[in-house]
């Protein structure tokens, strides 16, 4: 008995029905003709309420839901979530299904209106985005089920509250391992490297497929087989790339609800990945005002999981960076000249300035690259249409704060320092062009 109370809902029809009765019974005092039709309605609302509640919590009508969710979550990635549920009964059911959400995701509206037809399994999916790393807590999925009648609801609780840890985007990593391996690199965002010479270690020839350098093709050993040949070179290998992470709180800007940072923790999972493909070797070191985590570069199969594990604990900084711990890093920790992918992001040129000197003595002993990041927000104000003088004030301002984005780089290219300039959004491309890029011309 508790239970059925405790699991009995009334809905908004039961409440407009019978305050439709109570308002005919207060006009049965002024028209006392309308009294035994009240008494009538009001009776055969409370049959109809029994009745609803009996099929509703007949032993007949189970209800079973299973919730399908991924070992972790990829972060700032659409992750499907798939709910199973199976109408055992004869009856067909409406359920609206609330699921508890993690409370990471602020979601306070989430509703799925489901048809149950008697005896289906529907299975229902639907995508969650997480933008911060760390565990989300899944509660019960709650179905509320309503006859046809439709004045009383039931609920029922399945799915099992479940702890899943959001890890950086695996999604992504797997999505740039296809476009950046892929031969014929047909696909959007890889750009095709132009190599400048052959200054690799020659590996084979093979059949030639759309998309290979024409300066390749072997003409003699095309002229024997009747059909295009071409020479295929290797890349060097065993060279070492680190990536290093600014921590620090001018990384905690958020786009789209993700921290630069977190965009950062994103695309270093997905260059390691690359990098171990390429037969290079990856490391990973993070900074703030103290050295975090160091992971030296290697290539062992382990490599791969122990950078996930690191990124995936990583938490930002309240305080400045200090970039003396970064030349420490690169004269101390780091042995032979690699390259190195600096992720940092710098909104002013005194602060680019104040740190250049340290950047080019880590230049004379490693290649380092510089991320720097657009400011989205206001490259979308810039494009914005004004019809006053106010709103051209502030857009000839957030111009020229774009413009010393595009001044730092040139003041890095200067002093022989690579740079990306990039949106948070198009990190991972950017970043993995330019890997692709100096790999091709052989800086590394």
């Amino acid at each position: 008995m508790l239970e059925l109370i405790k699991n009995t809902y009334l809905t908004n029809r039961f409440f407009w029905s019978f305050g439709s009765f109570v308002l005919l019974f207060c006009l049965s005092f002024p028209f006392s003709f309308l009294f035994p039709i009240a008494q009538t309605l009001l009776i055969l609302g409370i049959i109809i309420t029994l009745l609803d509640i009996v099929l509703l919590f007949n032993k007949n009508t189970q209800i079973q839901c299973e919730r399908k969710l991924p070992k972790l979550l990829s972060l700032g990635d659409a992750n499907k979530i798939s709910l199973t549920i199976e109408n055992n009964a004869n009856l067909s059911l409406k359920a609206i299904i609330i699921e508890e959400l993690p409370v990471q995701f602020q979601k306070r509206d989430f509703e799925i209106i489901q048809d149950l037809a008697g005896g289906a399994n529907p299975t229902i999916q639907y995508n969650l985005t997480p933008v911060v790393r760390g565990e989300y807590a899944f509660g019960y999925t709650n179905i509320f089920l309503a006859t046809i009648i439709g004045f009383v609801q039931r609920r029922v609780q399945g799915s099992t509250p479940t702890i899943v840890p959001v890890y950086p985007s695996i999604i992504q990593m797997k999505e740039m391992q296809l476009k950046a391996l892929s031969r014929l690199s047909y696909q959007e965002g890889i750009k095709k490297v132009r190599r400048l010479g052959h200054s690799y270690e020659f590996e084979q020839i093979k059949n030639y497929v759309r998309g290979d350098d024409y300066r390749s093709i072997n003409w003699k050993a095309s002229s024997r087989k009747g059909i295009l040949m071409v020479n295929q070179y290797e890349d060097e290998r065993a060279q070492q790339v680190y990536s290093i992470i600014d921590k620090s709180r001018n990384m905690k800007m958020p786009f789209n609800g993700m921290s630069l940072m977190d965009y950062a923790v994103n695309t270093s999972l997905a260059i390691s990945n690359i990098i171990l493909k390429k037969h290079d070797y990856a490391g990973l070191i993070t900074f703030a005002d103290k050295i975090g985590t160091v992971i030296q570069a290697d290539k062992k199969s382990t490599q791969l999981n122990k950078i996930l594990t690191a990124l995936y604990k990583e938490k930002s900084g309240q305080l400045e960076a200090d970039y003396e711990l970064l030349y420490y890093a690169a004269r101390k920790l780091i042995t032979r000249r690699s390259l190195l992918l600096l992720y940092t992001n710098f909104e002013s040129r005194y602060s680019l300035e104040r740190v250049l000197p340290i950047l080019r003595k880590v230049s004379k002993f490693h290649l380092l690259v510089v991320v720097i990041f657009e400011n989205t927000e206001i490259k979308d104000f810039v494009n914005q249409t004004v019809t006053d003088t106010e709103g051209i004030y502030f857009q000839t301002v957030a111009r020229k704060f774009l413009n010393k984005k595009e001044q730092m780089v040139q003041i890095l290219k200067q002093y022989g320092i690579q740079s990306i300039l990039t949106k948070p959004e198009d990190l991972s491309l950017n970043t993995i062009n330019k890997y692709l890029g100096l790999k091709s011309r052989g800086l590394i």
